[in-house]
């Protein structure tokens, strides 16, 4: 209200004086100066939109500047796993078995690269549109020690082994990863970012979508960012 009461005052100070000279002028001067009194008018209330749109979409882009970040959730797991292997000969009358307990210790880790955010600003519709937002990247670092390992001369432990044991700890570590409130801190940690352009986006009286809805809430990212 205040700054809608100084534009008047700034018109009628500039609308008076132009009024009263039309009465001491000429026609001509007359169209003169009503042209450049709306030209200077034009100028002034549209330079300042430009400023003030230019302005929010600078500022827009520096938060989602902010927000491009690695956000790393880390944690620890720790698994025993039993393997077994047979080899049979003879029609299956002569084995040959060999196993060996494993106790895993693994550092898992859940990414996501928040510099690969894509985006689009309207302007015009002051609306921000995120396109893309990377899918979480699951790491798991792991150390096998192994205990009572019993083998064959005719069935020893191989690289093949190794790399069979490698993977079925993975997969066990993977689903207790599944299971665990891990994933579900790397989604909190995720919203906390992208809750930031909420923010902005609301202070400014803009509109941010992702995924085709329009986000009004935190809990509207998760609608898209599940598949």
């Amino acid at each position: 209200m205040a700054r809608n009461t100084s534009t008047e005052t700034q018109i009628k100070n500039i609308v008076t004086p132009v009024i009263q000279a039309i009465f001491k002028s000429g026609k001509a001067i007359y169209i003169i100066i009503i042209a450049v009194v709306f030209y200077f008018g034009y100028q002034y209330f549209t330079q300042k939109k430009e400023d003030n749109v230019t302005f929010n979409s600078d500022l827009i882009e520096k938060e989602i500047k902010n927000v491009g970040k690695l956000i790393v959730t880390e944690g620890k797991f720790s698994e025993v796993v039993t393997y077994k292997d047979q080899q049979k000969y003879l029609m299956d009358l002569v084995s040959f078995e060999k196993k060996a307990l494993i106790v895993a210790n693994a550092n898992v880790t859940i990414a996501y690269d928040l510099r690969q955010i894509k985006y689009n600003i309207d302007q015009e519709k002051k609306t921000i549109t995120i396109t893309y937002v990377p899918e979480p990247e699951l790491k798991i670092n792991q150390e096998l020690q192994f205990y009572d390992i019993n083998q064959s001369r005719f069935n020893p432990f191989g690289a093949e082994d190794y790399n069979k044991i490698n993977q079925k700890v993975k997969e066990v570590i993977t689903k207790k990863v599944e299971q665990s409130t891990l994933k579900s801190n790397a989604e909190n940690r995720l919203l906390s970012e992208l809750s930031k352009l909420l923010i902005l986006t609301n202070t400014m009286g803009w509109t941010l979508e992702y995924n085709g809805n329009i986000i009004q809430k935190d809990s509207d990212f998760i609608k898209g960012l599940t598949p």
